[in-house]
C-alpha cells in the first residue's frame, strides 16, 4: 500500500523518504537525490572502521588519547570525561549513540580523510558519499567543503550493514541501537516499544533520520527546512510506519 506523503510534500524544503517493509516493495518519496550528510556521516565511517578491521589495520581494542584533537564540542560529551584515554571501540558508541564530534574526529584522524573516501568508493560502493571535513570545523565549511550522501548510498548502506557478518554485527547494532535521539522518526512512538537502530544528523536547516527495525528500512532526509517544528511533526508521522509494519 502506498505511504500518504500528504503533508511532506507540502513542506516548503527538500526532502527523500524512503521505506522498505519487510517482504514488500521499496517506497521512495523524493524532490531532491544529494544532501549534506551531518552526522549521518558517522555511519560509513562506523563501516569503514569494520573494513580496516578485516584487513587487520585497526583494532577496537586500541586505546584513543582524546586529548589528540581539538577538543570540539556540540552533540557528545566525551570533552568532559576525566578519563582521557579510552578504546576505539567506546570512542566509536559515543560517536554513535551521543553523536559525539570529537569522538568521529578522533576516528577520521585514525582513519584518514582521504583513505575513508577511497573506502566509501572502493570498497564500499558509496559513489556519492564524501567527507571533506571534519565535525565542527566551520571555517572548512565557510570554505565550501561539506559531506555528503546521496539517496542511492543511503539505501545502500542498508544492505551493507544487513550483510555484516555475525560477528561484526555483534557489536555494530548496540552500538546503533543505543542512539539517544528519538526525536525525529521516533518521536512519536511510545517509549521503549520498538528496537531502532538508526542514526541522526541535524544542523542549520537540515534534519535527518537514518535506521531500520526488524521489520523495515526506512529514513527521512529534509533540507533547506525553515519551519522546523512541521517538519518534525512530519518525522512523527511517518515514522509511525514502523510500528505498524
Amino acid at each position: 500500500m502506498p505511504v500518504d506523503c500528504t503533508h511532506l510534500e507540502q513542506l516548503n524544503c527538500q526532502y527523500a523518504f524512503y521505506f522498505r517493509p519487510e517482504g514488500q516493495p521499496p517506497q521512495l518519496y523524493r524532490n531532491c537525490a544529494r544532501f549534506p550528510a551531518a552526522s549521518v556521516i558517522k555511519v560509513p565511517v562506523l563501516l569503514a572502521w569494520t573494513v580496516l578491521e578485516r584487513k587487520g589495520e585497526v583494532d577496537r581494542v586500541e586505546l584513543c588519547c582524546l586529548d589528540d584533537e581539538p577538543q570540539v564540542q556540540g552533540a557528545g560529551l566525551s570533552w568532559l570525561l576525566r578519563s582521557r584515554r579510552l578504546p576505539y571501540q567506546d570512542v566509536l558508541l559515543l560517536m554513535v549513540a551521543l553523536s559525539d564530534n570529537l569522538c568521529a574526529n578522533l576516528v577520521v584522524q585514525r582513519i584518514g580523510l582521504e583513505r575513508l573516501n577511497a573506502i566509501f568508493r572502493q570498497e564500499l560502493g558509496l559513489a556519492g558519499t564524501e567527507i571533506n571535513r571534519k565535525l565542527m570545523d566551520f571555517e572548512a565549511r565557510s570554505r565550501g567543503l561539506d559531506n555528503w550522501i546521496t539517496i542511492a548510498d543511503a539505501i545502500h548502506l542498508f544492505d551493507l550493514v544487513h550483510n555484516l557478518s555475525p560477528v561484526e554485527k555483534a557489536w555494530i547494532e548496540p552500538i546503533l541501537l543505543a542512539n539517544q535521539s528519538d526525536h525525529f522518526l521516533k518521536r512519536d512512538i511510545p517509549v521503549d516499544s520498538l528496537d531502532f537502530f538508526h542514526k541522526t544528523g541535524s544542523i542549520s536547516g537540515v534534519l535527518h533520520d537514518w535506521g531500520y527495525t526488524r521489520r523495515c528500512d526506512i529514513f527521512l532526509f529534509t533540507q533547506q527546512v525553515k519551519d522546523v517544528p512541521a517538519v518534525l511533526r512530519v518525522f512523527g508521522e511517518l515514522g509511525k510506519l514502523m510500528a505498524a509494519s
